[in-house]
């Protein structure tokens, strides 16, 4: 196995993180730290749940290497690109660096009122740019399937483009293994039903989710794909899925995404389009360039020329 990524001690990713005291999020498999490298260059810094080498099976060590391997050959201006990663064994750390993006999540600026309001053009550069993203992971040889796509794992930069990360695979490595026999295969270390299929059903869902602005369950609409079910087997109907908080919208545009919808969540997996059929056909109605979904500026060359240096 090549790791194509630096490798970075504990002191300097200690440091950087103010003691690992700047926490972005913490879960139960994973902590997400805001870190500042010498250079002033923002990055994040996913570290495992897991406090000691000895609760760290040869199963997730499996995993973290090969999830380090898959990821460093990820290059991306839509995804949250691995810039190094950092194991220790005393005191006991895995972690992963990632770019930063300074603007929260998708999910926030979607159903947390006091954040800033996505329009509807903002939202049309979100989907093309989650479209892309996917798009060049499942083209890549071989496909890389994301986790779990989902807005809650897209963060937004400054200027509101995308960056889809891959993030939700700490859970999976520190989970037992539903079969005892494979505890110690690389392959149990990973999630289960973890195919393109699936990232184009849950794209389906998340398009559904950005158009409307409702969250993917709650305790009083259920399941969204259930709710919208009613609004989308009658094109007349379509307009009643919009988020009402949205001013305008173009309704060509929720025709195609609409279409798309239904088609990406299709209960036959056969019957789904590829993510490269979903981009042709998105693309020929919101007109978004893959340079025109991108950051605008990217810290991504800073940050990587900053570990470099360090490294060399």
């Amino acid at each position: 196995m090549v790791i194509c990524v630096p490798k970075l001690s504990r002191a300097e990713l200690e440091t950087a993180c103010e003691e690992f005291s700047n926490i972005v999020v913490t879960t139960e498999g994973y902590t997400l730290y805001k870190g500042t490298l010498s250079s002033g260059v923002e990055v994040c810094v996913a570290s495992t749940s897991i406090g000691s080498l000895k609760d760290w099976s040869k199963r997730a060590e499996l995993g973290f290497h090969k999830k380090i391997d898959v990821l460093s050959r990820v290059n991306h201006k839509n995804f949250v690109n691995l810039l190094g990663y950092c194991e220790e064994d005393e005191p006991f750390v895995r972690m992963m660096v990632f770019e930063y993006s300074a603007n929260g999540l998708l999910s926030e600026h979607l159903h947390v009122s006091e954040l800033e309001h996505l329009d509807w053009i903002t939202r049309m550069r979100i989907i093309m740019g989650i479209s892309y993203c996917l798009e060049y992971l499942h083209e890549l040889n071989p496909p890389v399937p994301h986790t779990y796509v989902t807005s809650t794992v897209i963060f937004l930069t400054d200027d509101y483009a995308p960056k889809v990360a891959e993030i939700a695979f700490w859970t999976y490595l520190i989970s037992k293994p539903k079969v005892s026999a494979e505890s110690e295969s690389e392959h149990s270390a990973l999630p289960p039903l973890v195919d393109t299929e699936t990232n184009v059903y849950c794209f389906g869902i998340l398009l559904l989710e950005i158009i409307s602005g409702n969250l993917p369950h709650s305790y009083q609409q259920g399941h969204l794909e259930a709710w919208a079910a009613q609004y989308l087997k009658d094109k007349r109907n379509w307009s009643d899925v919009v988020d009402p908080t949205l001013k305008s919208f173009k309704q060509n545009e929720l025709d195609i995404i609409c279409e798309v919808i239904e088609e990406c969540i299709e209960p036959d997996v056969r019957k789904r389009p590829t993510m490269k059929e979903v981009v042709t056909k998105l693309r020929e109605v919101l007109r978004i360039s893959p340079e025109q979904a991108m950051p605008r500026l990217s810290p991504l060359w800073w940050a990587e020329l900053e570990i470099l240096s360090g490294e060399a």
